[in-house]
This record gives C-alpha cells, structure tokens and sequence, in this order.
C-alpha cells in the first residue's frame, strides 16, 4: 500500500500521508506529495486541494532513516516548490506536530488550518543545521523577521495559538473535525489568488529595524555561546528580507551545505541517536513487562530528596516523603511549594498546577507510611553504614514487589542490596542537582537488578522528563568516575604553576558553563570538611580555615561581589603558593593547550577503562551522561565523540607526553585508526 493516497471530495483532493510513526518526509512521502499535486491539476473537476496526516501527526520532520544517504526521488524543496506553484489552492491540515520539513511543507501550501493542541516549528537548528527547503526564506515572509528568529534560531516549537497570533496558521479547527473543517475551509478559498509564501512581504520589518538581529544575539547570546548553527539560522532570517527570493534560497542553501559538512553537525546528529540509543539496554525484551509505579516513597526531604519528589509530583504520581524530625519536613515541604510557585511566577505553571502537586504530596515522620510504595527512593546521607541501615529498615516494611533504590552518587550498590532480601528489586537511580531541574538520571545495575526493574526504572525516568543512561557498579559509575581524574589534573596544575582562574577559563572556552574551581565554590569548598581549622593537610583545609567556604560566603577560590561575578583572590593566590613551596613543586609556565589535555584527555582514558569493564554499554551513553549532567558542550558530541573527532591517536600521544596512564582499549582503538562511536 502506498503512503500517500488521495481521496476526491467533489471539488476538493484530499492528499493523505500515513507513513508511522511521525510521517516522517522520506522518498516515497516526497513523491506521493508531488504525485497528488499533479492529479489535482490535472482533473478539471479538481478546485482545490487539502493535505493531512493520518495518524497521531502532521508530517514531524525529514525521515532519520536517510541521513548520511543519497537523496532518493525528488529532493523536499524541489517537492515544495511544484506545491507552492499550484493555481489551486492548498490547505495544511495540522495536527500533532508539523516540525522541521513539515513546517515548510505547511509553508509551502497557501493555507494553514490546525487543531488546538497542534504543535509548530523548525528545530533543525537542534541537529546543528538550518531549514534545508527554504524554512528561513518563506518563514520571515509570512510572518515577518521578528516572529521568525525565535522559530528559527532556538528551534522551539510554538502552539497553534501562537502560531495564529503571528500570522502563520489562517484558522483554529474542531480538535475532531480538522478533515471535514479543512475542506470546508479549503472550498471558502476557490476561486482566489493563492497566497505564496516565496511572495510574502511581512519580512520587510528586517529592512526598516536591522537592528533586530543583533537585539536578538545579545538577548539569547548565553543560550547561543559556541554554537555555530544559530549564527547561520540569524543570517539566513536577514537574508530573506535583503534578498530576492531566489537568492535567498540559495544563502540558505550555501549556509546549510556548510554545517552539514562541519563538526558540530555531526556531533549533534550523533548526540540525536544516542539519546535514543541510551534506551535500549542489550539482552532485554524491551516489551518486558514493567512494575506498575503508582505511588512514590521519598525518605529524606532535604535539597535532593525534596528534588527528586518534585519530579514525581509533576508527572502527577503521588510522593509519600519522610523525614526524622518535624522541623526538617516541614523545611522541606516549604521549599517544594516555594519552587513550585517560583515556577508558576515565571508562567511555566498555573497556580492550579502548584496545588495539584501539592495536593499529591504526603509529608510523614514514619518509615510505615511508605510500605504501600511501589517504589523507595533514599535521599539521606552519603554514608554505607547510614545507607545499609535505612534499606535493611526499608526492606521489612515496605511490600513486597516493590522497588528500592538508593540516590547515591559514589557507594557499591551491590553492597548496599545485600542487606536486603530482595537484591533483585535494588538498584541506584543517581539524581542530579537540582534534581527537579537536571535532565540526567544514571540508573545504576547492580549484580542482581531484575530485568524488569531495571526496563520499569528506564520507563519510569521518561514520564518523569528525565534523560536516562545505565551504569553499571563501581565507585562514581560513569560520570564522577570520570570527573575524579580531570579534577586531580586540576589540583597538580595549580602546584606546578598553572593559575586556577586559567584553569577555569580553559574549560569555559571549550564551551563548559564552568570550570572546576568555579565548580567547588558554587557547592560549597567546605562540602566534608572536617571543621577542624588547626588541621590543615590539604588546600582544601587552608581555604576553609580561613573561612573561604565558598560562593554562599562571598569567597572561596575567587573573591564574589553582590552580583555573585568572580575576581581571583591574592589570599588565594598566596596559600596555593605556600602549599606548592612546602610540597617543593617546581613552578612554571603551562599552556593552555596543555591544561586542556590535561583536563580532557584523562576523561576520555577513564571512559575508556569503563567501557573495557562493561560498565557502560556503549560510548555513546557515555557522552549522554557528560552533556546532560555535567554540561559537556553538546556541539562537541560529549567526551568519547570529542576524542573520534580529535583523532584516538592524538589522545593517545598526548598522554603519554604527560606521563598518564593509557587504557588498553584506548590504545587498541589507536592502533587500529578506529572509533568509540562507529
């Protein structure tokens, strides 16, 4: 069966794409889209023409399926153009999503209707790429270079209220009726000129206010920093109001071919797929039956716990939390409200969504509240002794079947289940701070996790909008595992002579939101200090003992004004000098390119040794774990992509030119010119 067919409505052809499970706009799609404009001019009885989706969507994008492939059938934008050029007018029917090229699909047609809850907008900018079928061009000329940029540049899609408001949907139809509405609609416009988007004039507010452009960089420059695509999506925006129509297609074209043919491409497509990839766990059924979650216990209702309840409460599944003292739960529930009604302050939620959170949320100073949970999380202190007492606790009252998991972000889970009689049922969910903000969740199997808690624990994390990667048992699991050696290159740079802020300011321009030093001030330089100022043994020690705990005391590393902005301290400077003069640490000059090998390349040797351990399925996932955890520049591809870009022979010398260790896989992958990734 074809998947495009057409049906006649009287005067009206119906072109209907049913391509599961988005529509997606492969070969056949293109063709049948191109084959149905034909029919409709061809048959006189044909007046006007109405293009919908079966299925739970308009047309959501290009099909992933050819990315990297030759371009079979006719190409989109040459589809769009034979679409745009009909003398009969076309109706976009929308439904679900119309994304990518099918918003320029909705473009191209002379008329937009779409159903309430539809969803509109070109984020190709995501994958490191621009519209590639004259979005940027037609966009601006329909709804003019204001509207477009946000759509263009940042690639969020808008509702189709929105949509309405800046001119790019005609009208707002039944939620059930889009087919019947659309030709309805579609009929009203026979016998009219068709409206060409390539002709629209609405661009020209680019030619009377230029400085919009630039308006919008400094607005979004902080979401915007190093990469490259967005520049081009600003310039490809301009060029619709300065250029012909023609030449605007073909700047777009020019733009396009050149991030295609970039790093940074490459390295978010790649990112596109492993989140995906990141999904599939080897050896599992993944339609394995899962543990109905309906109720979540949260035990700890500080900073974290309060965190990891909130995600819960958000995707309306009741938390029971529990504290030890009232005092502290009732802390804790103040600051669920107060976050919640910050956000509701920002309009990402209604002051009924704020109570219908709260309204699910049990606080209780009682473990017995929680043996109805079908799942447990501890949010307590980071200690095995503490850990293994609060799961053998929890192992005798909360039921049977029922998961329990540890939040921790370093301790042996095995360890921690064998307490337990039910290892099977066991395993680390490791939040992220602010838990209830941070996308990553590692999801740590243990010796005995069950398939199906640990496939309930990958479902469960995607309700909850958290972006989940497996880790397998060893101290700090994938990410903090690899953030310990960078961190120790860190601490032997500033002896041996590199300045922290220098340090930090390598890091920042490889595209990280901060650097190590800045890292430890913003969560406290005291975090395990032993409070004991008379006991100095390591930097750390010094810098507390003279009360520079950090950020939340103006001063830790650097010195902080009111606006929480950073100047490198003397003080500093002066006890890193005294430690290094003590430890009879040769000082000298360190480059940057050294002090970026340093950093990274030790990063990319641990990744590797977890890889030969089979602690991470794949390297892929371990780029997942660094860009959502640990804000790995996604335009890089995360670490293990970085180093394929870098070349694994690179990685290698420079290593070794710094005496450091290499991983054996690491080595072989060199040897053999190969890849972590492909």
């Amino acid at each position: 069966m074809s998947v495009v067919t057409t049906e006649k409505q009287q005067n009206v052809l119906v072109i209907i794409s049913n391509n599961p499970p988005v529509n997606a706009l492969g070969a056949a799609v293109r063709q049948g889209l191109v084959d149905g404009i034909d029919q409709a001019l061809s048959d006189d009885e044909i007046e006007a023409v109405v293009i919908r989706c079966d299925g739970r969507t308009f047309f959501a994008g290009a099909d992933i399926t050819e990315f990297g492939k030759p371009m079979q059938g006719p190409n989109l934008a040459d589809a769009l153009d034979r679409l745009e050029a009909s003398s009969k007018p076309v109706v976009a029917a929308i439904h679900g999503t119309a994304l990518g090229g099918g918003c320029e699909v909705a473009l191209a047609c002379h008329y937009r209707v779409a159903v309430p809850s539809a969803k509109i907008g070109l984020p190709e900018v995501k994958l490191g790429l621009i519209p590639g079928a004259a979005g940027t061009q037609r966009l601006p000329r329909v709804v003019g270079a204001e509207a477009a940029l946000p759509m263009v540049v940042i690639g969020n899609p808008i509702s189709a209220a929105k949509a309405q408001a800046i001119g790019l949907v005609d009208k707002i139809v039944g939620e059930d009726s889009l087919g019947e509405d659309a030709i309805a609609f579609a009929r009203e416009q026979i016998g009219k000129a068709p409206p060409r988007s390539s002709e629209g004039t609405a661009n020209e507010d680019g030619v009377k206010n230029p400085a919009i452009f630039d308006e919008f960089r400094q607005k979004n420059g902080r979401k915007l920093r190093g990469f490259e695509a967005p520049e081009a999506a600003i310039q490809a925006v301009k060029a619709a109001g300065e250029l012909s129509y023609a030449d605007g297609v073909q700047k777009e074209r020019e733009l396009f071919m050149k991030l295609m043919a970039g790093t940074q491409a490459a390295a978010m497509q790649h990112y596109f797929f492993a989140e995906r990839a990141a999904n599939k766990i080897d050896g599992i059924d993944p339609k394995i039956d899962l543990i109905p979650i309906k109720k979540v216990g949260i035990l700890g209702a500080g900073t974290m716990g309060g965190g990891i309840g909130m995600n819960f409460l958000s995707a309306g599944i009741p938390v029971t939390i529990v504290e030890l003292k009232e005092e502290a739960l009732d802390r804790g529930v103040g600051v669920i409200r107060k976050n919640y009604e910050n956000t509701a302050k920002r309009g990402r939620m209604t002051e009924q969504q704020v109570e219908d959170a709260m309204s699910i949320l049990t606080p209780s100073l009682s473990y017995d509240d929680l043996a109805d949970c079908d799942l447990v999380i501890e949010a307590v202190f980071e200690n095995m002794d503490v850990k293994k007492e609060v799961f053998t606790k929890l192992d005798g009252i909360v039921k049977q079947g029922a998961i329990l998991a540890s939040n921790t972000s370093y301790l042996n889970i095995d360890e921690i289940a064998a307490v337990t009689k039910r290892p099977e049922y066991v395993l680390g969910l490791h939040f992220f701070s602010p838990a209830n903000v941070m996308k990553l969740l590692e999801i740590v199997r243990g010796a005995k996790t069950a398939d199906d808690v640990l496939m309930t624990a990958m479902k469960l994390s995607k309700k909850i909008g958290k972006v989940a990667a497996v880790s397998g048992v060893c101290p700090g699991f994938i990410g903090n595992r690899m953030l310990s050696p960078r961190q120790e290159q860190a601490n032997l740079m500033i002896m041996e002579g590199a300045n922290y802020w220098e340090i930090d300011d390598v890091l920042l321009e490889f595209g990280f939101p901060m650097g190590p030093f800045q890292m430890s001030d913003l969560a406290g330089v005291d975090i395990g200090w032993h409070r004991d100022p008379e006991r100095i043994e390591t930097l750390r020690d010094a810098l507390c003992a003279v009360g520079r705990w950090g950020q939340k005391v103006g001063k830790g590393f650097y010195d902080y004004d009111e606006a929480r902005q950073r100047t490198p301290s003397d003080e500093v400077k002066q006890i890193i000098a005294e430690f290094a003069a003590k430890a009879s640490k040769e000082q000298r000059e360190i480059s940057k390119d050294e002090i970026r090998e340093r950093l990274l390349y030790p990063m990319v040797n641990e990744g590797a040794k977890i890889l030969e351990e089979g602690m991470a399925q794949r390297a892929s996932d371990i780029d997942v774990v660094w860009i959502n955890g640990y804000g790995w520049p996604l335009y890089t591809g995360g670490p293990m992509f970085w180093a394929d870009t870098v070349g694994l022979d690179k990685v290698v010398a420079g290593l070794k030119k710094h005496g450091l260790p290499v991983a054996q896989l690491l080595q072989e992958k060199a040897d053999a010119e190969g890849k972590f990734n492909g």
